[in-house]
Parts: C-alpha cells; structure tokens; sequence
C-alpha cells in the first residue's frame, strides 16, 4: 500500500485498502469529512478530452506536490462538504483509461494507488479512491496542453487548503532546490549514522551485513526515564526477526540522542549492533553466520544467499517500524544495505585490527542434502552497497511491499558477487519457498502466512 493517513483512516472508518461502499457512502453531509488539503471530492472522472485529462492530471499532481491525499470518485459536493452519491463505472477498461491519462499526463510521473469500492447491489459501479502519496520526487508537472492559454500558468499545481493553486516560478525553484537538497542531506545523514555504529563495533573480521535507514521528514522520539523503560522492556522480550519468537536484544542502552540495543558477546560469532536515533534514523549491523571453504588453494568465507535475505528482510522491517511507531515519522525513508569483508572494509570503517588473517567473502548456498557448498559467485567482493526510497509504512506493515522493497535492494546488493538475482524473494512480493534452506524456511514461511504474503512452492 503506497499510502496511509491516520486522519484519513479515522475519518473514513479504515484503512483506504479495507473500506466499504456503505463507509463511503456514509461521508455523504458529514461537514467533518469536508475537502482539505488532503482529500478531493469529483462527481466523475471522465478525461475523455483535453480538459479532462489536463484536470485529472492537475489534481494527482496537487496531492504529491503538497502532503498527499486522497481523491473520492462518485461522490459530490456543495462547499466541500459531500453531499450525494453518484456511483461511477468501475469498469476495468474505465480503470485502464484513467491509468494511461495520468501515466501520460505527469512527469515525473505519479505514483498512486486505485481503490475501486464497489456496490454490492450493482458491482460494476460505486466509488474510486485514488490515494497519492507525498513525493520525494516533485515537483510534478502536468504535461497535457494547458486548455486556456496563458503566459503566467507554469504547469505545476500543489493543493493550497481546500484548492488547488498553480506554483509560481519561484515556488517550482525552490520545490527542486527542496528536492536536491534533501536527497543530499538524508545521504548524508545515512552516513554520519553508519559512520558512528561502525566505530561502535568490537574490533573483528567477521563478515557483516549493515542496513540503515533514514526519513524524508526527521520524526522525534522523545527519550525520557519513563520511554526508555518502555522502548528497552519491548526491545528485550520482542524478536526483531521474522517469524521468530525467540531471539530479543539482550541489552538496551542510551546513547548520545539515541537507543543502542545489542544481542551476542561483543567478541562472539554473529555480535549483533542496533543504534536506533531519536530523529528516527536507524543502523543495525550483523555478522553474517559464514561458512570456510576451499578452492584451489584459496580460503574463504561464504554466506548463504537466503541467510542475507532473511536478515535484510528483518532489518528493513524492524528499521520501519522504529522510524514509525517510535519516532512517529510518515512519508519515505532512504535505506541503505551493505554486504562487507569485515568492518575495516567499510569505506568509513575503523582501522584494520591486529587479529587473524583476513579471509575474502562470497555469497553461495549450501546444499542440506548433501551437506556442502554450492556455488553462486562468480568472485568475492570486499564491500558491496545498494539503496532505496520505501514509504516507512510499506516496511513497518511487514507485508508484500516489505518484500518488494528487500527484493530490490538485495538484487543489487548480489550483484557485486556476480549474481544476477536473488532468488529467494521477488520483485512482485512473493517468496519462493524452493530457495530457502530448512532453519530459514520455517521463520519465513510462518511469517508469510500471517502476513498473506505470496508463498511459491
């Protein structure tokens, strides 16, 4: 799901993705459920003709330019405040059609989700939802032909209150200006954060796996006697771990404007080090559990593709849900996920320790049948790193979005090994269960199951 608003979701009685027609219906001459800077009412969208098409376009791009929202198709309104239901055709070439306008009619283009709800009485009609998330990526323009001609009209709408209002050329500047800059802040952000937690880190040469996060909008958790309790009481008896009930922190700690939690020996195999900051912003770094090998002469490490997967998955998850439901933050969040040698590795790790040899890394998979390794890299690689823009709530719902979104970031993270796809979970959400050994099937497949995430034998 691409969006979500507390108030939206109080005030229509559910999530956007769950509603009624009778929820929907039931708006009709509540002046409370009056249009806002994040929520339109149309009578119809037909964008069958220039105008059409420029206003579907124009009101898209208003919602994710400004805060978001949500669009309410069939209903009509006197003042903004809905008033009448007037179902729409819910047919699925209507859908289409509406899909390619805006497709067609926004750059960069839009990203939004369709609700159709329909009439349990008359299937084919009822009302669309079309739910626009805030964009990191805005300013965004109608490209149609402006229908009334006009030299001041420059092609990008934000919602002001109630309406929608044209940007001036020094609102589109400094939306971009807004837009550079905030990328190149979060960036680093996200290295400052990954920095401080490498340097936490006991001197070692084992294998890690780091993912950090950082949001669009700082949130805020307060830190106080009475949080700290709380936060450290949940972090010692909850998993972060998938579908694993058995697997806590065993130490929570409060740091300069953040939580440190940590499980394992310091000096142990698979130490793991969680920083998690006041801002919401969060790092968690893992030694990966890593088999030795052997070939021609040569020793080293080697990780099983879906044990990285397993814990990129938990990470971006428990990431999510701190960002969120700690710190309070909505929109998107920069995640990043790095596969390194050791931490020294790290472009911004600390100095190499005087400790064993230093052996080289790679991603392979070991065969339980026959108990020894299979290989997938083509070579070993020292540091490799991916990133990605998520919404924080497609990773604290810990669903298909959750796996869509690791999906993405391990396909690049494997790349650097000379896998070309990380076969475990796709792109479309779903897990294959085929590409999991025994100890990791049964976390994710427990988990898969109480989530509704597609499981493929």
């Amino acid at each position: 799901m691409t969006f979500r608003s507390r108030r939206l979701e109080a005030l229509f009685g559910g999530r956007l993705d769950q509603l009624t027609y009778e929820q929907i219906a039931g708006l009709a001459g509540v002046e409370a459920a009056a249009e806002a800077e994040d929520l339109e009412y149309k009578r119809e969208v037909a964008a069958a003709d220039p105008k059409g098409k420029e206003e579907l376009a124009k009101d898209i791009c208003a919602l994710a330019n400004h805060i978001g929202g949500a669009l309410v198709i069939g209903l009509t309104d006197v003042k903004g405040v809905p008033t009448k239901v007037m179902d729409i055709d819910l047919a699925d070439a209507h859908l289409r059609h509406l899909e390619q306008v805006i497709g067609s009619s926004t750059a960069p283009q839009v990203r939004y989700e369709t609700y159709p709800i329909r009439n349990p009485d008359d299937p084919g009609r009822g009302f669309l939802i079309l739910a626009v998330p805030r964009s990191p990526h805005g300013p965004h323009a109608v490209t149609t032909p402006p229908v009334k001609a006009t030299e001041k009209a420059l092609r990008y709408p934000r919602r002001t209150g109630s309406l929608t209002a044209w940007l001036t050329e020094t609102d589109v500047a400094t939306a971009y200006h807004h837009r550079f800059a905030t990328m190149a802040d979060r960036a680093k952000r996200l290295l400052d954060i990954e920095r401080e937690a490498l340097m936490a880190l006991p001197p070692s040469n084992q294998p890690q796996l780091m993912v950090s996060a950082t949001p669009e909008v700082p949130g805020n958790m307060p830190i106080t006697q009475e949080t700290f309790n709380r936060h450290r009481r949940n972090l010692l008896v909850t998993s972060p771990y998938l579908g694993e009930e058995d697997l806590p922190f065993s130490q929570v700690r409060v740091g300069s404007r953040r939580l440190t939690a940590t499980m394992g020996e310091p000096h142990g195999y698979g130490y793991r080090h969680c920083e998690l900051h006041r801002d919401g912003s969060g790092v968690w770094l893992s030694g990966i559990h890593s088999g030795t090998s052997t070939v021609d002469l040569k020793e080293f490490n080697f990780a099983d593709l879906d044990t990285v997967v397993y814990e990129l998955l938990s990470m971006l998850y428990f990431l999510g849900t701190h960002a969120r439901d700690r710190a309070g933050v909505s929109g998107t969040v920069l995640v990043k996920a790095a596969l390194i040698e050791a931490p020294h590795t790290h472009p911004h790790g600390p100095p190499r320790p005087q400790m064993a040899p230093l052996l080289p890394f790679r991603i392979d998979q070991t065969d339980e049948y026959r108990g020894r390794r299979m290989p997938l890299s083509t070579h070993t690689c020292a540091y490799a790193d991916a990133e990605a823009v998520a919404l924080v709530d497609d990773l604290a719902d810990a669903g298909t979005a959750l796996v869509q979104t690791a999906a993405y970031v391990a396909d690049e993270l494997i790349q650097a090994f000379g896998i070309a796809e990380a076969t475990p979970v796709t792109r479309d959400g779903s897990i294959n269960l085929a590409h999991w050994t025994t100890y990791n099937k049964v976390r994710i497949e427990r988990w898969a199951q109480t989530t509704q995430v597609r499981l493929v034998p």
